[in-house]
């Protein structure tokens, strides 16, 4: 029989991928994938464990749609993803409402998982082997259409005393080639103009299949495909070679705009955090990168409050910002999360970290401020991605903003506009730290 399943996907764009592939084995399994939770059969609540933030945005998901089964509109709830991962036997403890718990070995255990709820079954609980399991497979496309990822690998080797990534996604496993390839080809065959491609750390693509870095080839491949765009994200300070950076520059389809998150800049911070890099292997590696790819656009993420982060570490880390001057960054305060080796570490209290980032943001307000200044009267080739009511004008991204993080682009026209299609917009202002303009004659 039929089911009408919802599906909410918080967290990160790789997160995103599970849900469009689970979508896509529920709609294959005969059942109907619907928008709203009220009224369907069964929400699947697909959430994010990286941060104890994270889990409290997933619990208040998941308390939603109990009340919506509470009130009969909804009849059965299964958590999926990282923190059902993580605290599996808190969910199932703490949250009677929820019906079944799939971890992220499970993902394709989704059908199953449906028909056994509504079946009668008493909470199943599917943890499958996180280090082994299928990567690809059909997707229902939840992105706009003119967008969508790739995701090229799965966990991470990297094991930065923060992060609890490698225990809820496994080890470092990249995808054959030839497989990203074939699904390269079908989103581009559906209409998609920019390709964003994501893992926890793309750089060390290929490095666990042969030993040898295959991101530059994999891009020269995806290059030949009826792509428009084609993004990166996030790139590891250490991984990026020359091979690389050439591809980078050289292919026009790969924008020049690139996430590489640094997380911190003194010595001893990076070293406690089991970081490779070093200040000045950072500092040379972007160099480097500004003075082979013209146009060239950094984001990065910062941490504050890290184990080790005292009064003058922090100054440190302002003063790198505001002479580095990466255009884009996204600055967070430090969790301690458990079982990590930097939750045991001495650090600053929470208020403080939070502290700390405020100032940090104020920083790189600054540094945003002044690019967008440098960028006035440029033409930029900007992604249409519809009209804004409130603005009164189109909104879109040019190369250097990228999804949901950074900011947009408004413009006026003089002619209507779709949304998915490419304007030439000369920049002209700015508004509240986002640049606004007029199409280009």
């Amino acid at each position: 029989m039929p089911y009408n399943v919802s599906f909410i996907s918080l967290g990160c764009a790789k997160n995103q991928v599970n849900c469009e592939q689970m979508m896509a084995t529920v709609q294959h399994a005969g059942h109907n994938v619907v928008l709203s939770p009220e009224g369907a059969d069964v929400a699947v609540v697909n959430t994010c464990g990286f941060l104890a933030s994270a889990c409290e945005e997933a619990i208040d998901n998941i308390l939603e749609m109990a009340e919506l089964k509470q009130e009969g509109k909804l009849k059965k709830i299964i958590v999926t993803g990282c923190m059902a991962q993580r605290y599996k036997d808190d969910v199932l403890h703490e949250l009677p409402e929820v019906d079944a718990v799939l971890g992220t070995g499970s993902y394709g255990d989704i059908a199953r998982a449906v028909d056994e709820v509504m079946g009668g079954a008493l909470r199943p609980c599917y943890m499958g082997d996180i280090q082994n399991c299928a990567q690809g497979g059909a997707r229902i496309l939840s992105t706009p259409p003119w967008y969508a990822y790739l995701r090229i690998a799965e966990g991470c080797d990297n094991c930065c005393a923060y992060c609890v990534i490698p225990r809820l996604r496994g080890r470092y496993r990249s995808r054959p080639m030839a497989e990203l390839l074939d699904e390269a080809g079908e989103l581009a065959s559906a209409g998609v103009k920019e390709l964003i491609v994501i893992a926890q750390d793309i750089t060390r693509y290929g490095t666990d299949l042969n030993g040898e870095h295959q991101l530059a080839k994999l891009l020269r491949e995806l290059c030949r495909l009826d792509f428009h765009w084609i993004r990166l994200h996030y790139l590891y300070p250490d991984e990026i070679t020359d091979e690389l950076i050439d591809a980078i520059a050289q292919e026009e389809k790969v924008v020049p705009y690139l996430d590489i998150p640094i997380q911190h800049c003194n010595d001893g911070v990076l070293r406690a955090m089991n970081r490779r890099d070093t200040k000045e292997s950072i500092r040379t590696m972007l160099h480097t990168l500004r003075a082979r790819i013209p146009g060239l656009v950094l984001r990065t993420s910062i941490i504050a409050g890290l184990p080790g982060e005292g009064e003058a570490e922090f100054e440190e880390l302002c003063e790198f910002l505001r002479e580095e001057k990466i255009e884009r960054a996204g600055v967070f305060p430090f969790s301690p999360e458990e079982g990590t080796k930097a939750a045991a570490m001495e650090h600053v209290p929470m208020e403080e970290a939070q502290r700390r980032a405020e100032l940090l943001v104020d920083v790189q307000s600054r540094v945003i401020d002044a690019y967008n200044d440098s960028v006035l009267g440029d033409v930029r080739e900007v992604l249409c991605e519809g009209w804004n009511e409130e603005a009164q004008s189109y909104v879109g991204r040019s190369y250097a903003e990228s999804v949901d993080i950074d900011g947009r682009i408004y413009f006026s026209a003089e002619r209507d506009i779709m949304a998915g299609d490419f304007v030439n917009v000369r920049l002209t202002g700015t508004m509240d730290g986002e640049l606004t303009g007029e199409e280009a004659e």
